[in-house]
């Protein structure tokens, strides 16, 4: 055979093998397919839902009057302190016991109306509502411990991952759904 063909065969038959195994390392270095699902814990997250809860309330007030300044009972009063005073003494003095009892009666009559009125309540009904939260738990993900090689790290995840999760150019692939079994 010619020197130079088989020069030539030589040359790229090293070239054709010396690609391949380039290739064959690039291949190698992208590392695993898979990470190792290690462990897996659900997490919750506590929900409040607000709602109304309402109930009728017996509510006792003072009865509305048409004398708040209880003017009735303090002439009522003056009238008949006055007429008592009258009856004592007599001359200037009659005259003082008057007017004295005129006060008095007049003081007295205001006290004895307003203890009238104070105890006259009328009782009503209202409904009285408040905010209660009820709670209650709901899932908020999977807290996942993986290993990828000798590396391990955590992830938090929305769904629960199997035993492996994908794994490309040394990254988790969480998009993807892993194998299980």
């Amino acid at each position: 055979m010619n020197k130079a063909l088989m020069t030539g065969l030589v040359i790229g038959s090293v070239v054709t093998v010396t690609g391949g195994a380039v290739a064959g390392l690039k291949l190698l270095d992208r590392g695993p397919a898979y990470a190792e699902v290690l462990s897996v814990t659900p997490v919750t997250r506590t929900v409040q839902t607000p709602r109304q809860e309402c109930r009728d309330e017996a509510v006792v007030q003072p009865a509305p009057t048409r004398d708040p300044n209880r003017v009735t009972g303090t002439v009522v009063g003056a009238v008949v302190g006055g007429v008592l005073g009258n009856q004592i003494g007599d001359g200037s003095g009659r005259k003082i016991a008057t007017i004295a009892g005129a006060a008095a009666g007049g003081y007295a009559g205001n006290r004895i109306q307003k203890r009238i009125q104070d105890n006259r309540v009328q009782t009503t009904t209202e409904r009285r509502c408040t905010t209660v939260y009820d709670s209650h738990e709901e899932p908020a993900g999977f807290d996942v411990h993986y290993r990828i090689g000798d590396i391990e790290g955590r992830v938090r995840m929305d769904r629960h991952p199997g035993e492996r999760i994908p794994v490309r150019d040394g990254q988790l692939v969480l998009d993807e759904p892993g194998t299980e079994g």
